[in-house]
Parts: C-alpha cells; structure tokens; sequence
C-alpha cells in the first residue's frame, strides 16, 4: 500500500511541484504550488464535480425528504422506500458523498506531506526522479511577501474566508416562511462551522498548506457557480 501511495500520488505531486517550480513559476514556490493544485483539480474536475453536484442536490431535496418523513411517520420501512424512489428519481446515491471523501482524501494527505518536506533535502534526494532538476536553492517567499515555510496568519484567514465562501454559495435560498429541517440547519450552521475549524487546523501548519486550501476552495467556489446555475436551468426552463 506504501508502494502504491509513493509511486502514484506522492512522488508524482512532488516531481511536479518541482518542475513547475523551475520551469514557468519563475522559481516561486507560491506560484508552483498554485499551479499544482489547479492541475490536479483540473485532472480531478468529474470527482469534485459529482461531489459538488451530489451536495447541492441534496441539499435541495430536504424538503421533499420532510414531507415523505411527516406523510409517514410511523413507518419506517415506508419512510426508506419513498426516499430511495426519490433519490432514483435524480439519480443519486446517499452513500457517493462519503465514497467521494475517501477518494480525495489521500490526495490531500500526499499534498501535505509534499508541502511539509518539500524544504528538506532528503525528501528530495529519495523522491525526485531522475529528468526533474532539483533547484540548488528553494525559495520559499511567495511573490517576495510570505514566507510559505513558516505561519501566516493572513494566509489561514484567507482559507477561513474562502471556505466560508464556497459554503455559502453552496447553500439553497430559504423561501420566506419555510420552516428548515434538522439536516438543513446543520448545513447552514456549517457554514460558520467550517471556517472555524479551517482556522483551528491551519493555524499552526506552514503558510504552503494554507494557500493550497484558498486555491482548491476559490476553483471549488467558481464549480459550485456552475452547479448552480445547472440546477436553476433545470427547475426554471
């Protein structure tokens, strides 16, 4: 499994943070690890989409899934019947959203530990294949104004911010007077839920990790714009 973890996300991401690095990110470590992660959310574009999509979706039929839950309250078996009925009907699986996470999940584990020993010269002695130039020197200020090494405390409340952000657009208008299901109010509590555990998590790691996250958390913000429009188009022809 550690063979297979090296061969095909660590090494991989590594070698390409270094090619960027000294190709077209003008030795900019910022600028590498921007482009970096959009390569990999571009290669990644149909998981995070179908997650993305699955959530809003979801989302949207919570109170379709309230109705179903009042029509029937004392049976269960019912209760599952309708819902599996309706999530068929827009073809969804309850279970992909959490399948998705374990997907991505590794990536971002490899992501970190690059970002993490990226600066250490026996990561990139034992991890660099042979045709990546390895920089004689690594810069680690990113455009000359953060040093991506050490903590940012703007860099984690950007990441705070952009997490906040991609929540909230994330979320289904409230119709005035709509009375909101358990599972919505914890949608919409997590929107300030979330950004708070962003700052609690990256408070103490290197700056390079939290700029990953303001990256991945802007392009997830512009997919999730495209999302929704998709659904509007759908239910307003």
């Amino acid at each position: 499994m550690a063979y297979l973890y090296n061969t095909f996300l660590y090494q991989p991401f590594l070698n390409a943070l270094l090619w960027f690095y000294t190709t077209i990110a003008f030795q900019d470590l910022g600028v590498a690890i921007i482009l970096l992660t959009l390569l990999i959310r571009i290669l990644l574009f149909p998981v995070f989409q179908r997650s993305a999509r699955h959530q809003a979706v979801m989302q949207r039929l919570q109170p379709h899934i309230k109705k179903i839950q009042e029509q029937h309250p004392k049976d269960k078996e019912r209760q599952a019947k309708e819902m599996m009925a309706l999530y068929q009907e827009h073809r969804l699986n309850p279970f992909s959203g959490m399948m998705l996470l374990f997907i991505q999940l590794p990536v971002l584990i490899a992501l970190y530990q690059v970002f993490i020993g990226i600066s250490n010269p026996e990561t990139l002695a034992h991890g660099v294949y042979s045709f990546i130039q390895v920089p004689r020197e690594l810069h680690t200020m990113f455009l000359g104004l953060i040093n991506l090494k050490g903590q940012s405390i703007f860099m984690v409340g950007l990441a705070a911010f952009a997490q906040y952000l991609q929540g909230r657009i994330a979320l289904p208008k409230k119709r005035p007077g709509e009375e909101l299901t358990q599972a919505e109010r914890m949608s919409r509590n997590m929107v300030f839920i979330a950004p708070l555990l962003t700052l609690f998590i990256f408070w103490n790691f290197p700056a390079a990790v939290s700029l990953y996250w303001v990256v991945t958390s802007f392009f997830s913000v512009g997919q999730q714009l495209i999302i929704n429009r998709e659904l509007a188009q759908h239910h307003n022809p």
